[in-house]
């Protein structure tokens, strides 16, 4: 008997710990969080907005089995247990087709929502979806380089480094490359993420629904100085946005090919700065650099006409010496 009240003196020892554990875990998430900017869930924009609500639908779906697990879990530990004399033996549990109905049949519902959730989001979230709206869309073109962030507004005459503006209630539209390795776009509180990669373009679609400041960063590993490339993303009223285009155009900084393959050159944080765009097609000239020349077809071509011309002199040659003989 005293060997028996050592065991369950030990298992119960065990729940009690492993509780204080998981509500130590709990207790110390809370603290670590409080106070603080979660922007994927404190979000202000159209699209970001969904995927919010998207991520506690899912939530929400998977507490729906997690907790009753859990539940059970401590419920037939302690009900079951070496030491509960009381508890009712019940083998013939084992084949009861209501239990394996109800424990099969709740995660195969919640895993048919989740798919029929998920084919409707991935078409509704697409990125490359444009978003419906009676206010004509700001196009900015986007540049990751090594390790900074270039911001090109083609319709505007505006570029900017490590910062952008964009005006509340408007449609955004980002096309996005990379002059540099793979790197990724993401502005937590507007929109997902999306992927730079040389040589492509492609496309993010947001619109901030208030004035407000949010962060951006790199959510790719790209180097040495993945860690730096950070900007702020500032949404404001159309008029201060219309102000800030008209002031900005006239920088005394100068986008060109030449300014802009300086600025390319590898380096961390070259701070916040604004320029005038000289040459609108900078960002298809930056993909254009890496796509391939193919000449083989200009050089079979060249050489065809170099056999002619070759063969057409050697006929007429025939001809001067035939005349030659007569």
């Amino acid at each position: 008997m005293h060997k028996d009240k050592k065991a369950i003196l030990r298992r119960v020892a065990q729940v009690l710990i492993a509780s204080l554990i998981a509500i130590g875990m709990i207790a110390l998430f809370v603290f670590v969080t409080q106070g603080r900017d979660m922007p994927v869930l404190d979000t202000h924009g159209l699209i970001a907005n969904q995927e919010r609500d998207l991520i506690y639908l899912t939530f929400g779906l998977g507490l729906l089995v997690v907790i009753p697990v859990l539940w059970m879990l401590f419920a037939i530990a302690w009900k079951y247990r070496a030491g509960n004399t009381k508890a009712k033996y019940e083998p013939e549990m084992d084949g009861s087709k209501k239990l394996e109905i109800l424990w099969w049949g709740i995660p195969i519902i919640i895993i048919i929502a989740l798919a029929i959730i998920t084919a409707i989001s991935t078409h509704a979230l697409d990125p490359y979806k444009p978003i419906e709206s009676s206010v004509e869309p700001v196009e900015v073109q986007v540049v990751a380089i090594e390790w900074n962030w270039l911001f090109i507004y083609p319709d505007n005459g505006v570029a900017t480094l490590n910062y952008l503006n964009i005006p509340e209630d408007t449609p955004i539209n980002f096309t996005i490359t990379s002059d540099a390795p793979m790197n990724s776009f993401w502005v937590p509180a507007l929109a997902g993420q999306v992927y730079a990669m040389s040589g492509m373009s492609t496309k993010l679609h947001v619109m901030a629904d208030t004035v407000g400041t949010y962060d951006g960063s790199s959510a790719n590993i790209s180097g040495e100085g993945f860690a730096s490339m950070r900007f702020k993303v500032n949404s404001m009223t159309e008029s201060d946005f219309s102000a800030w285009v008209i002031k900005s155009a006239n920088s005394k900084d100068m986008l060109t090919s030449e300014s802009y393959t300086e600025l390319a050159k590898p380096g961390a944080d070259k701070g916040e700065k604004t320029y005038m765009l000289m040459k609108k097609d900078l960002y298809n000239e930056i993909i254009m650099k890496y796509m391939s020349h193919d000449t083989s077809g200009k050089e079979a071509h060249t050489k065809n006409e170099t056999e002619s011309h070759d063969m057409k002199q050697m006929d007429h040659g025939d001809h001067d010496m035939s005349g030659m003989d007569m």
